[in-house]
């Protein structure tokens, strides 16, 4: 990664992390995407944009295999998904083949345009839902 894209993944992140994150988390209908953490086994929510199709959920992670959730999802792949205000259990695949930036126009326009402005190694994750 440059030193110009790791500049804006940093700056993203914090963003992310202390500020857009504890407030969306708070929302009662925000997507959240809970895996857990891989020193601490601790639940971590992240708020996603993405979208349910039949009985998967799709998300693309605008850092990649950076992103902490993904590499939490690396170390342990069953997750929780919130949607619309209620939980569903799942397994997490990891797609580096998927065309991330054709799978975002499938996805939330909003979350979309802020994944395209601000990522800089897209990845696509798919959830399969058990329930």
């Amino acid at each position: 990664m440059s030193g110009r894209a790791d500049l804006k993944q940093r700056v993203v992140t914090r963003f992310q992390r202390y500020v857009a994150n504890p407030l969306n988390r708070r929302l009662p209908f925000q997507t959240l995407l809970e895996t857990t953490g891989r020193v601490s086994g601790e639940p971590r929510r992240t708020p996603v944009g993405g979208r349910r199709a039949g009985e998967s959920f799709w998300i693309v992670s605008e850092f990649g295999y950076k992103s902490q959730y993904v590499r939490n999802i690396q170390a342990d792949p069953r997750v929780r998904v919130r949607v619309a205000g209620s939980w569903h259990h799942g397994t997490a695949h990891l797609l580096p083949d998927d065309d991330a930036v054709a799978r975002l126009r499938s996805l939330p326009r909003f979350n979309s345009a802020a994944v395209r402005a601000f990522g800089t190694d897209l990845l696509t994750v798919r959830v399969d839902l058990a329930d």
